[in-house]
């Protein structure tokens, strides 16, 4: 057996592969596509190679500009695989010890998107559980599960309570101090784990740096407060590669309990223009849950859904 990556000749049997498993996948356009965005390339695409057959896949995914790739978008094995486990274990660890080589400082995460109640559904899980066995077995073994909320215009938004007020601030110093305060007791181990590792103020700006460089619009960032002036958290509406997400929502630990929470979601999605401008709106086939890095606070602390159907993504790092 043959592990590797791949090369521009491999293209055509890349786009072949095919995944019949009820979970998510890359399918040949989109790969096409971002393979010339430099988002997906030959060198982050490695295959389990036995004669000419490919039994094993892996795609990972970075940004045009990235020097190492930022997360793994998808795992396969060919139906004929008895042990799919350990097959996607040993290419999953040829790659990592490939990417080591190259420098990278740490592992990408094994992102995996689920439907809602996957579960309940045993070929669902089914498919998922063999994924991250593997991954696990290959140094992956911190899972964390999100959900992702997903707002679509036939939901409306909803009217403003006028219960927060909100102000486009224009001082990053701002947005970092409010960045440390919204931090405080957070429950999301995420954050927990960043403010013990780094310290809170560290956290902080490299918070504010990661939505910086995220192709949002820095003056649709909000501010909120209280009607009596006093500080009640942020918002921060942006885009990723995929289009407009809710980047980043939080509220001071003394005002939580109060549903301040759900006033942030509106205010990020009515700053967004109501006509797209930058080309046509992400694909149906596209994940519309390409979330910020980990190091920030997601989006997905939000009490209730904008829509009734949810998302899960279960993240595996390494330690």
């Amino acid at each position: 057996m043959l592990f590797r990556s791949t090369t521009e000749t491999d293209l055509a049997r890349v786009c072949a592969c095919i995944v019949t498993a009820p979970i998510s996948w890359v399918p040949a356009d989109r790969y096409l596509e971002e393979l010339a965005e430099h988002q997906y390339r030959p060198e982050w695409t490695w295959i389990a190679q036995k004669g000419d057959q490919i039994l094993a896949r892996t795609l990972w995914w970075g940004l045009p500009e990235s020097d190492h790739p930022l997360a793994l978008d998808c795992l396969s094995a060919h139906d004929s695989v008895a042990d799919r486990i350990g097959l996607a274990a040993k290419l999953l660890a040829a790659a990592h010890d490939s990417f080591r080589a190259g420098g990278i400082p740490a592992l990408p995460e094994y992102d995996l998107n689920l439907p809602n109640g996957w579960r309940d559904d045993p070929d669902v899980a089914a498919a998922a559980a063999w994924r991250q066995e593997a991954a696990a077995r290959a140094g992956l073994t911190d899972e964390l599960e999100r959900l992702c909320y997903e707002w679509t215009p036939d939901a409306g938004v909803p009217e403003a309570t006028r219960r927060l007020v909100f102000s486009a601030e224009p001082e990053d110093e701002v947005f970092v101090s409010v960045f440390r305060r919204v931090a405080e007791d957070s429950v999301d181990v995420t954050t927990r784990r960043n403010v013990a590792a780094m310290g809170a103020d560290r956290r902080a700006r490299k918070d504010l740096q990661v939505y910086l460089d995220m192709p949002g619009k820095r003056d649709r960032w909000r501010v909120a407060f209280t009607p009596d002036g006093q500080l009640a958290g942020l918002a921060i509406p942006s885009w990723n590669p995929y289009g407009p997400v809710v980047g980043y929502l939080g509220v001071v630990p003394e005002l939580r309990g109060r549903d301040y929470v759900d006033e942030l979601p509106p205010r990020s999605l009515d700053s967004w223009p109501r006509r797209v401008h930058r080309g046509s709106p992400p694909s149906p086939t596209r994940p519309t849950c390409r979330c910020p890095p980990p190091s920030s606070a997601p989006a997905t602390q939000l009490r209730r859904p904008a829509r009734p159907v949810v998302r899960s993504r279960a993240i595996r790092r390494s330690n």
